[in-house]
């Protein structure tokens, strides 16, 4: 069944690594691209406002030209950008764990689909990694 495939950690982690690959490839391309991510996945540095985030779809497009593009950072588990959102332009740095990463997607051509990206137990075993590490570090902070 595919459902077996997609909830196993080791095809999680080969698509990880082809996400990377190909996300890296494009920017040693300087080739502009779109992300649709799993919202349920993302960190908003300063977290954008409620007005804002509550028109989001559960899986939403970001588009990184211009600016955001320049502002990329890849790591082998990440994808970070700045980028403005609302009328208003908020800005905000977005980080995207690689295997919430949806679709990459060329000039509105679909290139890349993860299916892993809908799987909700990646989403709780991260946010409860996530939680361990705000409690260590507020624990640190106190010593």
């Amino acid at each position: 069944m595919i459902t077996d495939i997609i909830e196993d950690s080791a095809y999680k982690d080969l698509v990880q690594k082809q996400i990377y690959e190909i996300i890296d490839y494009l920017l040693i391309n300087n080739e502009e691209f779109s992300v649709t991510a799993n919202l349920d996945g993302l960190v908003f540095e300063p977290e954008i406002p409620d007005t804002i985030k509550k028109n989001f779809a559960k899986f939403t497009m970001f588009s990184l030209v211009n600016y955001t593009f320049s502002t990329v950072n890849l790591t082998e588990n990440h994808i970070s950008f700045e980028a403005g959102f609302g009328e208003e332009n908020f800005g905000s740095k977005v980080t995207i764990p690689l295997f919430a990463i949806f679709q990459i997607i060329i000039n509105e051509s679909i290139l890349f689909i993860n299916p892993t990206a809908t799987v909700e137990k990646y989403f709780l075993e991260q946010n409860n990694t996530d939680q361990k590490s705000r409690s260590r570090n507020a624990f640190l902070k106190h010593l």
